[in-house]
C-alpha cells in the first residue's frame, strides 16, 4: 500500500466506532501523551483485556498530540493516525479482500515463514513509511487479575526494523520507538464506565540493537528478551495487577467503600490508588485482623454482585451511613423507606418528560446491546464488545429511520433535509448530555425498590444464612463485574484461583428481597472490619507492607533481591515495600474516607433488624 492511500474504510470504521464508544463510556482519559513522539515510525504495544474495544479505544484516544504522526497529516485528522494491525498473509490473496484489509488498516504477516524478514515484510514496509503499527503482545484478550506474559513478536519486529534501517542507509529511514499503551477499564463491561489509557516512557532501540546485531551465539534472542521485559515492565507499571482474584476483589471493595461515589476518584490516579490497595491486601497478615477484614470485604462484594447493586448506589440513599457516621441517623422504619421510594419515584417522573423522546429513540439500541451481552454470558471480555457492536448496528438502523421520518415532516425539501439532520444531531447531543444523570437516577430508584422490599418483606421470606453460605461455587470464571448466585467467597487463606463465573441471567437466582438484609448487614460488617484493619495499621505506622516495584521506588524502598513465584510485589530488584503510615497518608491525601472505629461501632444497626423489629423510630447511639 502506497503512502498516498487514504485507508478510507479504516477512517469510516474508526469514526463510527468512535461514536459508539463515546456513547458507551463516560470518559476516556489519556495520560502520558507527551511520551509519544510526533513523527517517525512507532510500534504501539497495548494491553488486551476487552476484545474489539481495545483497538477502538486505542484509535480514539490520542488525537490531540498525534495528529502529525502519519504521512496523511495533510488531511488534518481529528483522531490520531491510522493504526495498522497484523493479519494473516493468506487473507490478502484475493485482490478485493486485500483492498478491504489494507483500507481498514491491516498489514499482512506470513506466519508460516521461518524467515523473519519475510514474516515481517508488511510490517517493515509500513514502518518505513512512518506508519504506526499496533500490536497486542500478550497475544489474546483475557480476564485475569494480572498482566499476562508479554510475547516476543513486538520486540522482534522493532529490532528487525532497526537492523534493516542500518543495512539500508540510502533509504534515510527514521529510527523507531516502542510505545507501551496500558488500557485500564474502571469496569470493562459496564455501561457508562470510564477508561484510562496511559503511555509510559517510550522505549528506544539504542540499548538493545548492538546486542541484537552481535555474532555471539544467543545474543539476538537475549536482546529480544530484554526488550520484551522492558515492554512488560512499562505495562505492569501502568496497570492494576494482583496475585489472585480474592486479593483484587478485596482491594476493589475497600476502594469502593473509601471512595463512595463512582466518579469520586480522579482518573489520573485511579490506577495508582487501586494498585496501592492491591499491594496492601497482598501483604501476608500485616495485622491480626487482616484475614477477617478480607473475608468481610469479599462477602460484601459477592452479595453486591448477586443483587446487581453497587456500594455507591447504596451510599447515595438517605439511609444510615457507616462511612460518614459523624451525623447520627435515626433507624429507618418501613414508613420511612416507603417515603424514600415515593420521593425518588416522583423525582424520576419529573425528569422523564425531558428525556422521553431521546429515550424512545435509543430504546432499540439499549435493547440490542443487552441482547448482545446475553450472547456472551461466560466471557466478560466479549460482553462490552457485543454491547457496542449490537448497539452500533442498531444505531445504523435507528438514525436513517429517524432522519427520513423527520424529513417527511419537512416535505422532503432540501432545506428540510438539513433541518432533519440538525434536529437528529441535537437529539443525539441531548441524549449524551442527559444520559449520565438519568442513568444514575434510575439505578438509585431501582436500589430503593430493592431496599424497600427487603425491609418490608416478612421474616420468613428471608434466605437464611446457612442457605446462602452453603451455595456451592460453580467452576470457570470470567468476570469481575458479575458473580454467581449468593455465596460467601472462600476465605483468603484458602485462596480463590478462579474468578466467579459470569451469569448475566443466572438460573434460580433468588429474589433480591430474600437477601437484601444480608447485603445491608454485610455492608455494616465490611466497614467495621475495614475500620479495625486500618486502626491497627495506624498503630503500626512503621510496619512495612508489600509494594509493587515501581511504587516502592517512588514511595518506599526495595530489600535485597528475593524472587517469589506469583507475587506482583516482587521484581528483579528485590522485594518492594512501603510503610503503613505512608500508605494511609497517601490514600487520605487522594480523598479516601477511611472509616474510624469510634464512628462505626453502632449498636442495633437498622440493616441487621428483622422486619418485626423495625418501625420503632429509635436513634442510633
Amino acid at each position: 500500500m502506497s503512502s498516498g492511500e487514504l485507508q478510507v474504510l479504516h477512517r469510516a470504521l474508526r469514526y463510527m466506532s468512535g461514536l459508539a464508544a463515546a456513547s458507551f463510556f463516560t470518559e476516556v482519559r489519556v495520560i502520558g501523551g507527551e511520551n509519544v513522539p510526533k513523527d517517525g515510525p512507532i510500534i504501539v504495544t497495548a494491553t488486551h483485556h476487552n476484545m474489539m474495544l481495545d483497538p477502538v479505544i486505542l484509535c480514539q484516544c490520542g488525537g490531540q498530540f498525534l495528529q502529525s504522526l502519519t504521512p496523511l497529516r495533510s488531511l488534518h485528522l481529528s483522531l490520531w493516525p491510522n493504526l495498522n494491525y497484523w493479519s494473516k498473509a493468506s487473507l490478502f490473496v484475493n485482490p478485493i479482500v486485500s483492498y478491504v484489509l489494507y483500507s481498514s488498516g491491516n498489514i499482512p504477516v506470513d506466519r508460516k515463514s521461518k524467515d523473519r524478514k519475510v514474516l515481517l515484510k508488511g510490517t517493515l514496509e509500513a514502518l518505513s513509511k512512518g506508519y504506526a503499527v499496533a500490536l497486542f503482545p500478550e497475544g489474546t484478550s483475557y480476564t485475569e487479575p494480572r498482566i499476562m506474559q508479554v510475547k516476543d513478536g513486538a520486540a522482534w519486529a522493532a529490532l528487525e526494523y532497526t537492523k534493516w534501517m542500518r543495512e539500508h542507509p540510502e533509504k534515510n529511514l527514521k529510527p523507531l520507538v516502542v510505545v507501551p499503551a496500558a488500557i485500564v477499564y474502571t469496569n470493562k463491561s459496564k455501561y457508562r464506565s470510564d477508561v484510562v489509557v496511559e503511555y509510559p516512557r517510550a522505549i528506544t532501540m539504542d540499548p538493545y540493537i548492538e546486542q541484537f546485531l552481535s555474532d555471539e551465539e544467543g545474543a539476538p534472542r537475549a536482546a529480544v528478551k530484554r526488550l520484551s521485559h522492558a515492554i512488560e515492565s512499562g505495562l505492569v507499571g501502568a496497570t492494576v495487577n494482583g496475585p489472585d482474584w480474592d486479593t483484587l476483589y478485596a482491594a476493589r471493595m475497600a476502594r469502593d467503600i473509601m471512595w463512595e461515589g463512582d466518579k469520586s476518584i480522579s482518573l489520573d490516579e485511579f490506577v495508582v490508588i487501586s494498585q496501592t490497595l492491591v499491594d496492601l491486601f497482598s501483604t501476608p497478615s500485616p495485622t491480626y485482623n487482616f484475614k477477617s477484614a478480607k473475608r468481610h470485604l469479599l462477602e460484601y462484594y459477592s452479595l453486591l454482585q448477586s443483587t446487581h447493586l453497587t456500594n455507591s448506589v447504596l451510599s447515595s440513599l438517605p439511609l444510615p451511613r457507616t462511612l460518614d457516621p459523624g451525623t447520627q441517623t435515626p433507624l429507618p422504619s418501613r414508613l420511612l423507606t416507603l417515603l424514600i421510594l415515593i420521593r425518588d419515584s416522583f423525582s424520576t417522573l419529573l425528569r422523564l418528560p425531558f428525556f422521553v423522546f431521546p429515550l424512545l429513540m435509543y430504546m432499540p439500541v439499549y435493547f440490542m446491546g443487552r441482547l448482545g451481552a446475553r450472547l456472551a454470558e461466560d466471557e466478560e471480555e466479549t460482553q462490552a464488545q457485543n454491547k457496542l457492536v449490537f448497539g452500533l448496528l442498531s444505531m445504523l438502523l435507528v438514525y436513517p429511520t429517524a432522519f427520513f421520518f423527520l424529513w417527511s415532516l419537512f416535505l422532503y425539501t432540501r432545506v428540510g433535509a438539513l433541518m432533519a439532520a440538525a434536529t437528529l444531531w441535537l437529539f443525539a447531543r441531548y441524549h449524551d448530555t442527559m444520559i449520565n444523570a438519568n442513568y444514575e437516577h434510575a439505578k438509585r430508584l431501582l436500589a430503593t425498590w430493592r431496599v424497600l422490599m427487603g425491609v418490608w418483606a416478612p421474616k420468613r421470606w428471608e434466605l437464611s444464612e446457612s442457605e446462602y453460605l452453603s451455595k456451592p461455587a460453580t467452576p470457570a470464571p470470567a468476570s469481575p463485574a458479575l458473580a454467581a448466585a449468593p455465596m460467601l467467597p472462600p476465605t483468603p487463606e484458602l485462596g480463590m484461583g478462579a474468578e466467579p463465573p459470569v451469569q448475566a441471567r443466572p438460573k434460580r437466582r433468588p429474589p433480591s428481597r430474600r437477601i437484601m438484609r444480608h447485603v445491608l448487614r454485610a455492608r455494616v460488617e465490611a466497614v467495621k472490619a475495614l475500620a479495625a484493619f486500618f486502626e491497627d495499621l495506624r498503630a503500626q505506622s512503621r510496619l512495612r507492607v508489600r509494594a509493587s516495584g515501581h511504587l516502592a521506588r517512588l514511595y518506599g524502598g526495595v530489600d535485597a533481591p528475593i524472587k517469589l513465584e506469583g507475587s506482583e510485589g516482587i521484581d528483579e530488584d528485590g522485594q518492594g515495600w512501603r510503610e503503613a503510615g505512608e500508605v494511609i497518608a497517601f490514600l487520605t491525601k487522594r480523598g479516601a474516607k477511611i472509616p474510624l472505629m469510634r464512628h462505626v461501632q453502632i449498636e442495633g444497626e437498622w440493616a441487621a433488624l428483622s422486619s418485626d423489629a423495625e418501625g420503632d423510630g429509635a436513634s442510633a447511639p
